[in-house]
């Protein structure tokens, strides 16, 4: 099979010929059809994200069809399609495990970081961490769901109630969770780059209530805003924009240092918080209401071994909702 696969940090990525994946006991072997790009593969890329295991095909926003089954792996059919999410493994039985928390588990493994992930025309899952894929949305338009989609939901769900909703960064997640919280007659404030014209009018051809550069006020206070940018000087930016009472959720793997702020825009009971990883409780939720809720996901396409470009793109903001790489196209 052809995969773009990373060897060292801070180098582009290089096409290369491989066998196929090893099916394991409780795994399936996907024909992939689409992957997504992902902002988590600029950091891992970057060297951001310290401990990926090298030599790796990035990327974990994998939709395929099943085309072989491990002796164990009897949850899906051949032929069928589905998903592959970033939380690939966890253990089972610590405490974050059986709390309901395995997004914290301590023995957890990556899809596209610390496993091989989607930039491949084949990829190997656990069964268990796979999610089936709605009808109605093709392998491409589906990708994004599988990241900027549930990354999204939960960082959606961590505000809360939340009437009046800021989003920073209006880049795959933002324009995915926008639709949700407008489908539930939320209030949605979008917050893109600085002299980002396109970004602010796309923002509200998808229902912002509201769009401007993120050094803007909004025009009133928000219950909640979600960062997707990673820029920890949002943080205190966000919470001065703030009701008292409400929540900033930083929804990125990485984000840069949080400068200090005075305890006088954090009083009030506000708080900030993080969000780390997905649960498979997350991708079940969100994968029942993004068919009733009409999602919609916008998506530039590229060919595998245009995998370089498609990141640099996203690096500089220059994709209009999310990247996909097609292994057809």
């Amino acid at each position: 099979m052809r995969a773009m696969i990373l060897e060292s940090p801070g180098t582009p990525l290089r096409l290369a010929e491989l066998p196929l994946p090893a099916c394991g006991p409780d795994q399936v072997l996907l024909k992939v059809g689409a992957c997504g790009v992902c902002r988590t593969d600029l950091h891992i890329l970057d060297g951001e994200l310290t401990q990926p295991t090298l030599p790796l095909i990035p990327s974990h926003e994998i939709v395929g069809t099943v085309v072989a089954r491990g002796e164990r792996a009897g949850r899906f059919a051949l032929g069928q399609r589905v998903g592959v999410p970033w939380l690939g493994h966890t253990c089972g039985h610590c405490r974050y495990c059986t709390s309901g928390r395995e997004n914290l588990c301590d023995d957890a493994r990556f899809t596209g970081y610390t496993l091989n992930g989607g930039y491949a025309e084949y990829a190997a899952a656990d069964q268990n961490f796979c999610f089936p894929i709605p009808e109605g949305y093709t392998d491409e338009q589906a990708a994004p769901l599988l990241c900027a989609g549930l990354i999204g939901y939960r960082a959606l769900v961590a505000a809360g109630d939340a009437e009046r909703i800021g989003i920073y960064g209006f880049g795959a997640a933002a324009h995915i969770i926008a639709q949700v919280a407008r489908w539930q007659w939320r209030k949605v404030y979008a917050f893109t780059r600085p002299g980002d014209a396109e970004g602010q009018r796309f923002a509200l051809e998808l229902g912002a209530d509201w769009a401007g550069d993120s050094t803007a006020a909004p025009p009133e206070q928000m219950d909640a805003a979600i960062l997707f940018a990673p820029v920890g000087a949002l943080v205190p930016q966000a919470l001065r924009h703030t009701a008292k009472g409400g929540v900033v959720v930083c929804a990125g793997i990485h984000m840069s240092d949080v400068p200090a702020f005075p305890y006088s825009i954090l009083w009030g009971e506000r708080s900030v918080r993080s969000i780390a990883n997905l649960t498979r409780r997350d991708g079940e939720e969100f994968f029942e209401i993004a068919p009733r809720a009409g999602i919609r996901t916008e998506v530039e396409t590229f060919r595998l071994e245009q995998a370089n470009e498609a990141l640099e793109r996203l690096r500089n903001g220059k994709v209009r909702g999310a990247a996909v790489l097609a292994m057809n196209y």
